[in-house]
């Protein structure tokens, strides 16, 4: 049963149908559900008149379509920050950003960093434990003899779930610099409105600690490319890499979209977030179910659970986390193409299977 799923030639949206069976879709990371929204696919089918399919040439190419300009532009200031770069994916944008950037000082890589972060092999850490791992760091770097650094981590631990509590960094002290590179793909725009997801308000008095956000936007935001978010310095030194400079732009079909569909991501966003109310009103803690409340994914290890939910027309995401010989980490996963009925439907399976 866990295969018959992997060759799909349909979106992955509220139903997938297979063998004569329709299955609510509760997986998958379109959290906004934009990827099947008629109106987002308007503006991308508005967006392939004016620009064609793709743009083939690199940034730094003489001729140039003016829609990467305006978009980098309208997300910085969409996101709250000075300046932003657009690359083909999250990943390019990551590898970009760290490579740019790990010139700067000492690194300190926090545990779980997505792959796209690394500079070549997986980083060593200094604990497991992310709050364990956050006292470590800033001991250490007010301990240490040298001034720069660069802190790398994920935002939020989208499998957990839980989200990332970055404020002792406060605590780093002011004589030091501090760049820190915070991967935000499965939470910018979705936790919270037109914002990342993690918390660094505490922060942003300290001029000593220059944050600097990158993201998938094919995650919430339904669109293949990447971005990343910082100050204008900053953007301009990881606009001068190879990366940038070498690869090929995203779709600019999709980025047009990305710009002119604000209003209908903030009815998904309303949407998505209506849906998650109801249902963690309605989830009680007998059923395992590991959640944080403005997040749209819901884990529980219960190794038959996604068998139970099959049977009785329900798909989620699961798969061995953390390692492929680990038990069975099941991912169920709200958008905001869901409707009450299904939410319920999905309740009364869970509350059979306790």
């Amino acid at each position: 049963m866990m295969n018959s799923f992997r060759h799909l030639h349909q979106p992955t949206g509220r139903i997938i149908a297979m063998d004569q069976r329709e299955y609510l879709f509760f997986g998958g990371t379109a959290y906004l559900g934009l990827l099947v929204n008629p109106e987002y696919q308007l503006l991308v089918n508005e967006g392939i008149q004016l620009y064609g399919l793709n743009n083939g040439t690199s940034r730094s190419n003489n001729v140039q379509l003016g829609i990467y300009d305006e978009a980098e532009a309208v997300l910085a200031t969409r996101f709250g920050y000075a300046d932003a770069a657009l690359f083909s994916s999250g990943y390019l944008a990551a590898q970009a950003t760290v490579k740019s950037l790990a010139l700067n000082g000492k690194i300190y890589y926090a545990p779980n960093s997505h792959p796209a972060l690394w500079i070549a092999d997986k980083p060593n850490v200094l604990a497991d434990d992310f709050n364990e791992w956050i006292t470590l760091v800033v001991k250490e770097i007010n301990d240490s003899s040298e001034e720069n650094f660069v802190i790398i981590a994920n935002a939020i631990d989208n499998l957990k779930p839980e989200l990332y509590d970055f404020t002792p960094l406060k605590n780093i002290e002011l004589s030091k610099k501090v760049i820190l590179i915070l991967d935000d793909s499965h939470g910018l725009g979705v936790v919270n409105k037109d914002s990342i997801s993690a918390n660094i308000s505490a922060l942003s008095t300290f001029t000593h600690i220059n944050v600097v956000v990158v993201a998938s936007l094919a995650k919430g935001l339904g669109t293949d490319a990447g971005l990343v978010l910082g100050d204008k310095e900053v953007i301009a030194k990881i606009k001068q890499s190879p990366i940038f400079m070498g690869a090929s732009p995203s779709s600019p079909a999709f980025i047009y979209a990305l710009v002119k569909g604000e209003n209908i991501y903030k009815e998904a966003f309303d949407k998505l977030h209506k849906n998650l109310a109801f249902f963690a009103s309605i989830v009680k803690p007998s059923w395992g179910i590991n959640y944080v409340a403005t997040f749209p994914v819901f884990t529980s290890t219960n190794s038959n659970l996604y068998r139970h939910l099959c049977q009785n027309d329900i798909l989620i995401s699961s798969f061995p986390y953390p390692l492929p010989t680990s038990p069975l980490l099941n991912r169920i996963v709200i958008s905001a193409l869901h409707s009450e009925n299904d939410i319920q439907k999905l309740t009364e399976v869970l509350q059979s299977h306790v």
